[in-house]
């Protein structure tokens, strides 16, 4: 399973989802899914424009933690 970890860095950051979605680029309601970890597909060019706004890599924002259920998909 992906971890996302974008409200962590908003709130070290001190950055509202709104703030971030203007200064990125993208629709609000992108920001939001991402920050609840509800989104189901990823955009790379949504993924650049928000690491490029909080500088940071990929990594920060994803990180890959093991199903307890074992199984794929």
């Amino acid at each position: 399973m992906i971890k996302m970890h974008l409200s962590k860095l908003l709130g070290e950051k001190r950055m509202t989802q709104t703030r971030l979605a203007q200064l990125a680029g993208v629709r609000p309601s992108t920001v939001n899914v991402f920050y609840h970890e509800t989104i189901k597909r990823l955009d790379v060019d949504m993924l650049d424009a928000i690491c490029r706004v909080l500088q940071c890599q990929p990594g920060d924002l994803l990180e890959y933690v093991e199903d307890d259920s074992g199984t794929l998909g």
